[in-house]
Parts: C-alpha cells; structure tokens; sequence
C-alpha cells in the first residue's frame, strides 16, 4: 500500500461540509466522496417544493420549508443507517444540528416551538460526523458565487438575508464542539477547480487533531 493510500484510510470516516449557501459545500463534498471514496449524503434542495416559494415570501413559507428539509434530512439518515453493512464511511453537504439555526432565523417563536418538538423526535439518535468543514466567505462573495451559478429562484435571495446568515453561522460555530472542527475561509481559493487548493485543504484534513482548527491558505500568486 503506497502512502498516499495509507493516508485515505485514515481519513475521517464521517465527514460533513457546512457553510450558507454560495459558499461551494455541495460542491466539494462531491469531490471529496470521489477522493474517499465514500457514500455522498446531499441536501437535495430542487426537491423541496416550498423552497420556491419562500426565497419570494420567507414569512409566508418558512414554517414548511423549514419542515420539510428536517424530515428529509432524517430519512436519508436512517435510510443510511439502515443500510450500513460495515462501518460507515461517507460525506455530507448538511449537518442536521445546523437545522436550528435556520428554524431560529427563519420562523417566528409559536412555530419554532412547533418545530423543535417535530426535531428532538426526529433526530434524537443521529450519529455525530468525525469532522466538520466550516466553509466561510463574505456576503459580497456569496453574493457573486449565487448569480454565476444562475439559479433562478436564488436571484431573489437579499444581502440583508445572507448577512444575517452568515451571522448566525459564525455564532453556531463558534460554540460548536460535538465533532472536530476545521473552518475554512474560502474566499480566495476554489476548491472544486483548483487542484492544488484542493490539496491542500486534504493534506491538512488528514493531519487534523481534535478541537477546531482553521484553514486559511493564500492565494496562489500568478
């Protein structure tokens, strides 16, 4: 076994990718599943069929929005933990911990009380990732990273709104401590199309101990 290949096995072995959205975490977790070789656990936001409707009218639609991303999010948890043979190994673009901030953000306190009862049932025994990968970037970037990708419906999504996300964001991280922690600032390097920022952030990956650590590599010069 070359050594390379001895440093995958010691990977992490459940690994989640967070951030607000813009920030790339889809998109590296696809990459880092192919690197692993690892079931790819994803958000799947085209299937919320009120997901639409909220980015025009957050008030009206939240509650369900909200809702049925939490009973989405189970499933695919217990569908993969019920489908495990061996000891799992995969990576995921959510942390279902992270479904809180949003319900804060999001929902007034008559509803949110509604759904935290609906969320202490449904993910009670969730497993905890070995590591979390925090990718963060400004607004402006986000911003920016959101009309290239062209997506309709997120043209309508305000800067007041991923400010106020990447607020909260910062606030869960900060006192976040149930998994390994790296935080990345993401907001100069592309780690999708960039080899060499990509392995970077692998390499620092595989030699991670415990407790939060930050990932803050400049630019390569041209």
């Amino acid at each position: 076994m070359s050594s390379s290949q001895q440093d995958l096995k010691q990977a992490p072995r459940f690994i989640a990718v967070e951030g607000p959205i813009g920030v790339g975490k889809t998109s590296l977790t696809k990459r880092l599943a192919e690197t692993f070789n690892y079931e790819l656990l994803l958000e799947n936001a085209e299937e919320n069929p009120f997901l639409d409707r909220f980015y025009q009218n957050p008030r009206q639609h939240a509650l369900a929005t909200q809702l049925f991303f939490l009973f989405q999010r189970a499933q695919q948890i217990e569908e993969s933990r019920q489908s495990d043979l061996f000891e799992p190994v995969r990576v995921s673009d959510f942390l279902i911990d992270k479904d809180r901030l949003f319900a804060e953000l999001n929902l007034e306190k008559d509803e949110y009380n509604l759904y935290h009862k609906v969320y202490q049932h449904l993910v009670i025994d969730a497993p905890k990732p070995d590591l979390v990968i925090y990718l963060q970037a400004p607004t402006e970037v986000l911003l920016k990273r959101i009309q290239k990708r062209g997506i309709p419906s997120e043209q309508m999504i305000e800067s007041e709104y991923l400010n106020q996300l990447n607020r909260a964001y910062t606030e869960f991280f900060h006192y976040y401590s149930d998994s390994k922690l790296l935080i990345v600032n993401s907001a100069e390097i592309d780690l999708v199309a960039d080899d060499e920022d990509y392995d970077q952030l692998v390499t620092y990956v595989l030699s991670l101990p415990n407790g939060t650590h930050y990932f803050n590599p400049k630019p390569t010069l041209l």
